[in-house]
């Protein structure tokens, strides 16, 4: 645990806090938290599970009703020729620790995405080293990159499509690359789909669809962005039967199992959800539509496409860090971003701005954002 360093965004969240215990306000475009509420046929769901006496201990692999709407959608939606067992319900965040830990089992070394979501931290608890691979210019995938920074002790690589923090969608040429160079050098990839539903110009496509059955890709989802389940904490894993016993054994023996009525509610969102996740990708499409007009003409912003999730990775044209810049903009305009440096080395110069929370919080706080900017050092 002395490896493990806190949180990267830990020192602006504390600043917010202590903003907001002053009676501040703060708008914040730092949290990659919807604003909608979770739909309240899943939340009848979840309570009539729980009065009808569901609130006893299940199997740690997940309820059958759970694995068997899971296996079914991946099947139908993602193209994964896996079964129930392939599956077992894991919280996502947990999902990547748990993966790394059952496709690695002595020292090694896991190549992270820079910039890309905060996954040494994980990698180090189980034992690993990261090892950052860099993203081309325009954040996609380089393959060659990657082939450059394997070496013997590689086991794992981790994607993230959609990408936090990017926004990047991956296309199916890449992950078909990557897939091909993985299988030659029997190197597991851990590819983490929590935004696969939140879409806009390209589709996601999932890497374990091009196994025949799961071997060596390791998908995670979530159903905390598509059906906007943040604290459910609701997600799954598909893999070999052999990485789903491994990641059994690691429940079993911490969480023991999750609650079988999140699990009911889970099941019911995969079966019957689809409507609430057109309506959210609509409003976040809107969202995304927002920024794009609001900083299209800002001065010093140079705007990535965000084809997924609900961020954009801007590069600033300024002289002090990223950390600096959104410590400054916190305490002088009340806008919290998080720094790009937090998400990996290639980050610094870059913000992360979310556009998950409402549109009038958006709206003020990118001016406030193009106000500061436009005379800062």
């Amino acid at each position: 645990m002395d490896r493990v360093e806190a949180s990267p965004s830990l020192e602006l969240v504390n600043l917010v806090l202590n903003m907001q215990a002053r009676g501040e306000k703060v708008y914040s475009l730092a949290i990659g938290e919807p604003s909608f509420d979770t739909p309240r046929e899943i939340v009848d769901a979840a309570y009539k599970a729980m009065v009808s006496g569901d609130v006893h201990y299940t199997s740690s692999y997940g309820t059958m009703e759970f694995r068997d709407a899971a296996s079914r959608k991946v099947k139908a939606e993602n193209g994964i020729k896996g079964g129930v067992d392939n599956v077992v319900f894991i919280t996502t965040k947990l999902a990547v620790y748990a993966a790394l830990m059952a496709a690695s089992q002595e020292p090694y070394e896991a190549l992270i995405p820079d910039p890309g979501y905060f996954y040494s931290e994980p990698v180090v608890l189980s034992n690993g080293t990261p090892v950052y691979y860099r993203l081309n210019e325009d954040f996609s995938l380089n393959v060659d990159e990657i082939r450059r920074k394997m070496s013997d002790r590689t086991r794992v690589i981790i994607i993230n499509s959609p990408s936090n923090p990017t926004g990047k969608v991956y296309s199916k040429s890449e992950l078909a690359e990557l897939y091909e160079l993985c299988r030659e050098r029997g190197v597991y990839i851990i590819s983490d789909e929590a935004y696969e539903d939140i879409v806009y110009s390209r589709p996601n496509f999932s890497v374990g669809s091009l196994e025949d059955e799961p071997d060596l890709v390791v998908t995670l989802f979530s159903l905390s962005k598509s059906y906007s389940m943040t604290g459910w904490r609701a997600g799954y894993l598909v893999g070999s039967k052999r990485i789903v016993y491994l990641v059994n054994k690691l429940l079993e023996n911490t969480m023991t199992c999750f609650p079988p009525f999140i699990q009911h509610a889970a099941a019911y969102a995969l079966n019957h959800g689809d409507k609430f996740i057109e309506e959210f990708r609509r409003e976040f499409a809107e969202r995304r539509r927002i920024v794009y007009e609001c900083l299209k003409d800002a001065d010093r912003v140079h705007l990535n496409e965000a084809e997924g999730a609900f961020y954009v990775f801007p590069r600033l044209s300024i002289q002090k860090s990223s950390t600096q810049f959104a410590r400054d903009l916190l305490q002088k305009h009340n806008v919290a971003l998080l720094p790009g440096v937090s998400f990996g080395p290639s980050g610094e110069g870059h913000v992360r701005i979310s556009y998950a929370g409402s549109v009038e919080v958006l709206e003020e706080a990118l001016n406030r954002f193009k106000t500061f900017l436009r005379d800062y050092p």
